[in-house]
Order: structure tokens, then C-alpha cells, then sequence
């Protein structure tokens, strides 16, 4: 093979079946995360976003609501959550929030981001309280609020289906659902790092109820901790399973841990690496085949080696963000929210074409 398929031998066989439009396996997936050709890997998810994308990378002017950090799961891996009636713990009013929406509504939001812990004081009346203010202050924007696990502690709380909860927000205003959560699906990995949480299987359930209801949502994948390459892989061909079946997902968001302030520090786990972040974002590209965007968490992995992401297999980079407190809370360095023009110059510099969305990836505006 010549040209863009000449590659070593370790990723030959991969990039034949790439260019046959064959789907890669578990086994496929392991081998890119195996590999030592990060170019070479990059090189091919680089490809297929481009003939999915062209040179386009999209981004939201958006706006993060983190309106409570209780939660009674208190995962290992979180440095955000604060048990009930602890001095650090939070909860905002609906006054508060509303006045978050329209600082950002003053400078153009198109996209609303709400998650939180599961604090046993906030019932379905608050939420759906809180979705209409939202609505009404910025009637122009998408709001994706609630993850799986949100979902399915508000119907336990209220002793009805999911399907009930998400019908109920969704009347409300709720647009989507973000795809936190789902951090490492095997259970092997949930019962170090968050044994009260949710399983993985019903964070696919919760998802697909979504997806039937006509609700389109996100999903993540937490790497960087103590998973394993295969692990990796078998998180993903889950998402890629329940793609097929279903359709409903927007976009695959890595999620880089950062041990920092958890209760993990103490388990010589460092930060993941620019290496690391680059192959775990090619890998999703050509792994998850189904899924039109793979989004390079810019807070996360910081905004430099996002601009690096935009050349594997990267179409987005997520948005604005205005006042993230949970990687922050885990001690996340980057500032907390870059401006729509810094936005359209970070995605530009790397040579690409900038692209606003809202949640739902309809394009807002494009060519700046």
C-alpha cells in the first residue's frame, strides 16, 4: 500500500480493512492501543474523520451548570460530590440558576449543560421547575441535562420507569441527555472506582429508553485510571452495539481521569498523557464507526493538545463550557471557559474549519 496506507507492519492489516470498509474487532482495538505508531494510528483516524467531515471541527457556545455537588454514590474517582450536610456541600437555588442562564444568554448560548450528584433533597419537581426557567430564559437553545444515572435515581426516588422521568423532562424542555456516567463498563473496574454507581448495563438501559423515546444523547468513557486496553475496547464496542441498534447517540466523549483531590491520589495513578489522550481519541474514531463526532474534551486534556486531537480523528472540541466545576474540583488546570472567538481561533490555527453547534449538532453559524 502506498501513500497514507504505508504504515508499519503492526497496523497493516487494520488499514486493509479500513480501506476494504471493513469493521474493526476487540482485537483490532486492542492493537491500536498496543501500538507504538501514535502517527500511524493517527494518520488513519485522521482519514476517516476526513471523509466524514472534511477539514470542519464544531464547537458550542455553551454554558455548564453544576447546580448541586451532594450525592450520596460518592465515587472513588470524584473530587466534585460532598455528602449530605457536609460543610463543602451545595446546592443552588432555581434563582441562582437562573441568573447563570441569563449571564449566559447576554453572550449568545445556544447550549445549556446541567449535571450534578444525586442529592436526595432535589425530587422531579425541581428538575422540572428547573428546565422551564431554563427554556424561558434562552428559548433559542438546545439543554442537555441529566445523566443515566440522574435518570435512574429520580425514578427510584419516585417509584416509576425511566421512561416516566424522561417523558416528564422532556415536556419541560430537555433537549438531550449528556453522556456522563458511564466511566468503565466492566464491573471488574466499577467495583474499585464506584461501587455505588449505577451498573453498566443499566447505563446502556437508560440510554436506550432515551434513544426510543426520540431523545438523543452523549456517551463518555473514563480512561486512565485502572482499566485495561481490552476494557477499553469493550466499553466502546458496547457503545457501538447499542449505536446499531438504536442510532441515538450524538457523540462519543473521552473523558482523561485526573486523580487529584479523589479518593484515588493515593493509588499511584498519575494523569493521563498527551500520548494517551491522542491514541484513546484516534482509537474511538475508528473504532466507533457509527458515530458521526468524536469530541476532544478540551477542559480535560487542556486546550494544545486538543488542537493536536483535531488531526486524529477530532471534529469537536466541545464548546465555551463557562464554569466547569467537576474537573476542576479533581484539579483540572485550564481555565474555566474560552471565548467564542479564542473558540473560532484555537480550531482555525490548527488549519481546520470552525463550525458553531447547538447540542444536537445543527450548525448555528460557519467560516468566521
Amino acid at each position: 500500500m502506498e501513500g497514507l496506507w504505508a504504515l508499519n507492519g503492526e497496523l497493516e492489516a487494520i488499514a486493509a480493512k479500513l480501506a476494504n470498509g471493513k469493521r474493526l474487532d476487540r482485537e483490532d482495538g486492542i492493537e491500536l492501543f498496543r501500538s507504538s505508531e501514535l502517527l500511524g494510528v493517527g494518520r488513519l483516524a485522521d482519514k476517516v474523520k476526513r471523509q466524514r467531515h472534511g477539514n470542519k471541527v464544531c464547537f458550542a457556545v455553551n454554558r455548564h451548570v453544576n447546580h448541586t455537588n451532594v450525592c450520596v454514590n460518592r465515587c472513588r474517582f470524584c473530587a466534585f460530590s460532598r455528602p449530605p450536610g457536609h460543610r463543602g456541600a451545595y446546592t443552588l437555588s432555581l434563582e441562582e440558576i437562573e441568573e447563570k442562564v441569563q449571564q449566559a444568554a447576554a453572550v449568545g448560548v445556544r447550549e445549556i449543560h446541567i449535571v450534578g450528584g444525586l442529592n436526595p433533597e432535589l425530587t422531579l419537581p425541581y428538575f422540572l421547575e428547573m428546565l422551564r426557567r431554563v427554556a424561558a430564559i434562552v428559548p433559542d437553545a438546545t439543554i442537555k441535562a441529566l445523566t443515566a444515572v440522574e435518570v435512574d435515581f429520580l425514578a427510584r426516588v419516585h417509584g416509576v420507569s425511566v421512561e416516566v422521568v424522561l417523558d416528564r423532562l422532556k415536556e419541560a424542555g430537555l433537549t438531550c441527555l449528556p453522556g456522563g456516567g458511564a466511566e468503565i463498563f466492566s464491573p471488574r473496574v466499577r467495583r474499585l472506582v464506584c461501587p455505588g454507581k449505577i451498573s453498566g448495563e443499566r447505563w446502556l438501559e437508560v440510554h436506550a429508553a432515551a434513544h426510543r423515546m426520540g431523545i438523543k444523547t452523549n456517551a463518555t468513557m473514563l480512561y486512565g485510571h485502572v482499566e485495561t486496553f481490552g476494557e477499553r475496547v469493550d466499553h466502546l464496542l458496547k457503545l457501538r452495539r447499542l449505536q446499531d441498534e438504536t442510532g441515538g447517540f450524538l457523540t462519543f466523549v473521552p473523558l482523561a481521569f485526573h486523580p487529584k483531590n479523589t479518593q484515588m491520589k493515593g493509588w499511584n495513578l498519575g494523569e493521563t498523557t498527551g500520548y494517551d489522550d491522542l491514541k484513546t481519541i484516534a482509537a474511538a474514531r475508528l473504532l466507533l464507526d457509527n458515530f458521526d463526532n468524536i469530541k476532544a474534551y478540551w477542559v480535560m486534556i487542556g486546550p494544545k493538545v486538543a488542537q493536536v486531537a483535531m488531526g486524529f480523528g477530532a471534529n469537536d472540541v466541545d464548546g465555551t463550557v463557562m464554569e466547569e466545576r467537576i474537573t476542576r474540583s479533581a484539579g483540572g488546570e485550564t481555565v474555566q471557559q474560552i471565548a467564542r472567538l479564542d473558540m473560532v481561533d484555537l480550531i482555525s490555527t490548527a488549519g481546520c474549519v470552525p463550525v458553531e453547534r447547538d447540542a444536537l449538532y445543527n450548525v448555528i453559524r460557519e467560516g468566521f
